[in-house]
């Protein structure tokens, strides 16, 4: 036979499961990825990605822009793993360009929740960006030889049409005197695990990228089994299109 306290005991174990259970709790226990890493591409810093930048930090979400040296593969990474050792809690991880063979070694981090590749090369383990560039027959106009310190630059008669469409020519002018080289050595740095084979992978196509051949972009981006979204625009949309690609990065981290 049950006692008073014991029926007590019992109703307020109820009460406390339904409150537990309740919409309300269900959604604050189910809580969204809020922490975005980025990391930037060869020939530009981090500075382009202001406008995603702004979007995102309205949004709610905390930001954290990776200024890394373009100076190979290792140290790229390192400044990436500094980064999200920062973060909180999980974190999308976001990659441009060159950014994406980043993204694809440091995504390995257990702070990593998933993987957003923006008009970015995505390498398998033991493939350079090189290897990648070299499995098609059409290369990219304006990559200058390397100069005698092994770093590689874009050149200024290709550059507005390549790497800066859509911005102004005052904007492009600006881009180039303020470019970081890539040096051979990041080239050709091999990736030694590729993350996007155990994470979500996100990634944003241009509709006219003259910097990685689009072909190939469609063939890294089927291989990784990436959800692809289709945005208007050049390899360096992230600044022109800044609401549609935060709308991808926002996706990546409601899982979407």
């Amino acid at each position: 036979m049950k006692t008073k306290n014991t029926t007590k005991m019992i109703a307020a174990a109820a009460v406390a499961f339904l409150t537990l259970a309740s919409p309300a709790s269900l959604k604050a226990q189910t809580t969204k990825v809020k922490n975005i890493v980025i990391v930037h591409g060869a020939f530009a810093d981090a500075s382009g990605w202001e406008a995603v930048y702004k979007i995102l930090v309205n949004d709610g979400y905390k930001v954290t822009l990776v200024q890394n040296p373009t100076s190979s593969l290792e140290n790229d990474v390192a400044a990436t793993n500094f980064a999200l050792e920062r973060q909180d809690g999980p974190a999308v991880l976001v990659g441009h360009s060159w950014g994406g063979t980043v993204i694809t070694q440091a995504g390995n981090s257990n702070k990593v929740s998933s993987l957003v590749y923006v008009a970015a090369f995505i390498p398998d383990a033991g493939e350079s960006t090189l290897d990648l560039v070299q499995t098609v027959k059409e290369q990219p106009k304006g990559i200058l030889p390397p100069d005698d310190k092994g770093n590689v630059y874009l050149a200024k008669s290709t550059f507005r049409e390549t790497f800066a469409s859509g911005e102004s020519i005052e904007k492009s002018n600006f881009m180039f005197d303020s470019q970081i080289p890539l040096t051979v050595k990041a080239f050709t740095d091999k990736v030694t695990i590729a993350a996007w084979k155990n994470k979500p992978v996100y990634a944003v196509k241009p509709s006219n990228d003259q910097t990685i051949n689009m072909g190939l972009e469609d063939t890294m981006n089927k291989r990784a089994n990436a959800k692809v979204t289709h945005i208007n625009g050049g390899h360096t949309l992230f600044m022109n299109q800044a609401k549609a690609v935060a709308a991808v990065i926002e996706a990546a981290a409601n899982g979407k």
